[in-house]
């Protein structure tokens, strides 16, 4: 398959979709220091930290710490989004410099939460952010629409992530609940850009599924280099609400029928393989999901 990226008959619609996103985002605008409760700092030279001092579940607080160790590749993330985006539409390119300055408050945001509310043993998150930067971020997604859908998919899972976990939070620490769901109406946006900017490919070309079937198909979150991120995961599936019912619940199969993958119809042989593999894959882990819920709901009854 030989497509054109970013197709450049779509400047029109994606300088569209680029201006809804300023409006919106300009409805929106925020700084980190509202949502920081910073009547409960205290001095650690005076009071050393001890971890009696943390108030959150161990769930919640793995779920925050994984979120900020993600947050922090920033630089990583533009870097590949600047490489992958070089000499494409100028409105692509200025969304991914409006991209990077929204979302450069998000690890500050959480970071400060943790330290501020001593929830997080500063010296120790300091080493795991020192560990999780250096160690960078590679994407096997190369071609500008598998980086697109990529995006689309990583923006959606991520704010469905802090939605659903500011739901566990909020019996424990209101504060932590509200910066939380702050920060995914800025992962909602960023996700409304990419989503739509697909859409529009697939509209002009359904061949362009190819292209959108491996990301699918081989999907996974940016911080999965992170130390001990498989257990991270479990605890976080297990008590804080995001687990894999969620993904495929609110991430997989809300774009399988965004993009209108089952009515697709391209040319390409190819891409038709591709397309049929998506709605595979769909149907494989919606049996799975099904399966577990029958399980949890036999398992409540007889308790």
């Amino acid at each position: 398959m030989h497509l054109e990226n970013v197709d450049t008959r779509l400047e029109e619609r994606l300088t569209e979709l680029y201006n809804i996103h300023k409006e919106r985002a300009k409805n929106i605008d925020w700084s980190y220091h509202e949502f920081v409760p910073w009547d409960k700092a205290r001095c650690f030279k005076r009071e050393p930290w001890h971890e009696s001092q943390r108030t959150l579940p161990f769930a919640v607080y793995t779920a925050v710490e994984t979120a900020l160790l993600t947050e922090v590749n920033l630089p990583w993330f533009t870097t590949h989004l600047h490489a992958t985006f070089k000499g494409a539409l100028t409105p692509i390119k200025e969304f991914v410099h409006t991209w990077t300055a929204e979302e450069d408050q998000h690890s500050n945001l959480l970071e400060t939460y943790l330290i501020v509310t001593r929830n997080a043993n500063p010296h120790e998150l300091s080493k795991l952010r020192y560990r999780v930067v250096e160690l960078g971020f590679e994407s096997e997604f190369t071609a500008p629409t598998q980086v697109m859908a990529y995006t689309a998919m990583q923006e959606l899972a991520t704010m469905v992530y802090y939605n659903n976990v500011a739901r566990v939070a909020q019996e424990h620490d209101r504060d932590l609940s509200t910066l939380l769901r702050r920060l995914a109406k800025d992962e909602s946006l960023h996700y409304a850009f990419y989503r739509d900017a697909i859409k529009a490919h697939l509209d002009l070309e359904p061949n362009y599924i190819y292209h959108i079937a491996y990301v699918m198909l081989n999907f996974g979150m940016p911080g999965k280099d992170m130390p001990d991120f498989e257990e991270r995961m479990k605890i976080i599936g297990q008590e804080a609400n995001y687990g894999p019912e969620q993904y495929f619940d609110q991430v997989l199969d809300v774009l399988v029928k965004f993009w209108e993958i089952d009515q697709l119809k391209p040319t390409d042989p190819e891409a038709e393989k591709a397309r049929q593999s998506i709605l595979k894959h769909h149907s494989r882990l919606k049996r799975i999901i099904d399966r577990s819920q029958s399980r949890r709901q036999v398992n409540l009854q007889t308790e």
